[in-house]
C-alpha cells in the first residue's frame, strides 16, 4: 500500500491546496523615487519569491541600487508600496526589517577581529552570550572562515573579507539577504570562484538573495530569475534561459550578451512562419508562442545571437553571403566580424578541432541564420 503524504499545516503546499494567495518575500508595487527632476525609479513593480536567487541587472544609473536601498530601508520611495513577507514595510525603519545587506566595500570594522565583526550585530541586539557564541561558530564554519577568526580585516584577502561580510549578515538570520555588487572589487578568477560558492550557499540556506550587478555573465551564472533594468524601469523579468534566448527589446538583447539586430519588413505570414524582407534578402522566421503577433507590411527588428549562426551549412533557406573582415581568437572560440551586403554581423565558432585555423580574413562564406534562432523584438 502506498504511504499517504502528510502535508504540514501552514506549509506552502497546504496553502496552495486551499488556493490561498502566495506570500512573496518582497513585493514592490508602483515604486517611484525622485531626485529633483530625475526619476530614479519609475513605477516599478516586482514580486520576488521566497527562497529564490533574484538579480537586478543593468548599467550604472538604471535604478537597481536605488531599489535595493528602498528594500533595505536605507532610502524611501516617493510613491508606491513595499511589502516584506506580505506586510507593508513602507514605514518600517531599516533596523527593524528582516533583511541584511552586504556592500561592495564590505564595511568591516578594522579594529575588530573576524569573530567580533561577525558577532557585532547580535551584540547590538543584546542576544545572550551563549547564543552568540553558538551562532557565530556555526556561520563561520558555513562560510569557511573559522581558520582566521582572530585576524583583523587588514590581514585578510579580498575573498576572505567577502566571506566575513557574508557571515556578519547571515548570522542575524535574515529572511532576505541584499547584495550590492559584493564581488565587484575582486579579480576575475576569484570572482568566478565566489559566484559558484555564493550560489551554492544560497541553495543550502534557502534564504531569499537579491543580488545587484552590472555583470551579465555573473547574473546568468547565479540567478533563478533576473530583472533587467534601464532608465528606472524593468525592461524584462524572466528566468535566465528565457531572458537570454528570448529577449523582448533591443536593450535587453544587446545588454545581455552580444546580439545582431536586423531590420526588415514582414512580407508574408503563413501559420507559425513569417517571411521578412531585409537588406540581406528574405529571411524565414519561426513565430513561437511567446512571440508577439506581426502583420504583413509591418516594420520589425530581428535579433540573433552570434553563436546561433552557422558557416557553410548545407541548409538551403536563410543563407547569407558574407565576407570575413576580422577575426579574434579567444581560446575556446573565435569571434568573426562579417560584412553581409550593407550590414556588419558578429558571429562566433567553437575551436573544437585541434589545429583548426577557422576562417581567413577576406574569405567569402555562406552564413546560415536558423529560422528558430531569429527573435522578433517588441521595439
Amino acid at each position: 500500500m502506498q504511504e499517504k503524504l502528510v502535508v504540514p499545516p501552514g506549509s506552502e503546499t497546504e496553502k496552495q491546496s486551499r488556493n490561498e494567495p502566495e506570500v512573496y518575500a518582497i513585493q514592490a508595487e508602483n515604486l517611484v523615487r525622485r531626485f529633483g527632476d530625475v526619476e530614479a525609479l519609475s513605477h516599478v513593480s516586482v514580486s520576488i519569491r521566497k527562497g529564490e536567487f533574484f538579480s537586478l541587472l543593468g548599467p550604472s544609473g538604471c535604478g537597481k541600487t536605488t531599489l535595493l536601498r528602498i528594500i533595505a530601508g536605507l532610502d524611501h520611495c516617493d510613491e508606491g508600496i513595499l511589502k516584506i513577507a506580505g506586510r507593508d514595510a513602507t514605514q518600517i525603519p531599516a533596523h527593524k526589517r528582516p533583511v541584511n545587506t552586504v556592500f561592495q566595500s564590505y564595511a568591516l570594522f578594522p579594529h575588530l577581529s573576524v569573530r567580533d565583526n561577525v558577532a557585532f550585530g547580535l551584540r547590538m541586539k543584546k542576544v545572550a552570550i551563549e547564543e552568540i557564541t553558538k551562532r557565530v561558530e556555526r556561520i563561520m564554519a558555513l562560510v569557511e572562515i573559522t581558520a582566521f577568526a582572530e585576524r583583523r580585516p587588514g590581514q585578510l584577502s579580498g575573498g576572505q573579507k567577502q566571506r566575513v561580510a557574508l557571515a556578519r549578515a547571515l548570522v542575524n538570520e535574515p529572511e532576505v539577504l541584499l547584495l550590492d555588487e559584493p564581488l565587484g572589487a575582486l579579480d576575475l578568477k576569484l570572482r568566478k570562484q565566489l559566484q559558484v560558492e555564493l550560489s551554492q550557499l544560497q541553495r543550502r540556506l534557502g534564504i531569499t538573495f537579491i543580488f545587484v550587478t552590472h555583470d551579465q555573465e555573473e547574473a546568468l551564472v547565479m540567478s533563478d530569475r533576473i530583472a533587467v533594468m534601464n532608465a528606472g524601469k524593468i525592461e524584462q523579468l524572466d528566468g535566465v534561459e528565457d531572458l537570454y534566448e528570448r529577449p523582448r527589446t533591443r536593450f535587453v538583447a544587446q545588454f545581455l550578451g552580444s546580439c545582431n539586430l536586423v531590420e526588415g519588413v514582414v512580407r508574408e505570414v503563413t501559420g507559425a512562419v513569417a517571411s521578412v524582407q531585409t537588406t540581406m534578402g528574405d529571411l524565414r522566421v519561426e513565430i513561437g508562442d511567446a512571440t508577439r503577433k506581426v502583420c504583413v507590411g509591418e516594420k520589425i527588428t530581428l535579433a540573433i545571437r552570434p553563436e546561433k549562426m552557422h558557416f557553410n551549412s548545407k541548409v538551403a533557406e536563410n543563407q547569407v553571403k558574407a565576407v570575413v573582415r576580422d577575426s579574434i581568437y579567444s581560446g575556446a572560440e573565435t569571434q568573426y566580424r562579417l560584412e553581409a551586403g550593407e550590414r556588419m554581423l558578429n558571429a562566433c565558432a567553437l575551436n573544437s578541432r585541434v589545429g583548426s585555423q577557422g576562417l581567413n580574413v577576406g574569405e567569402t562564406v555562406l552564413v546560415h541564420l536558423p529560422a528558430d534562432a531569429l527573435i522578433i523584438l517588441n521595439d
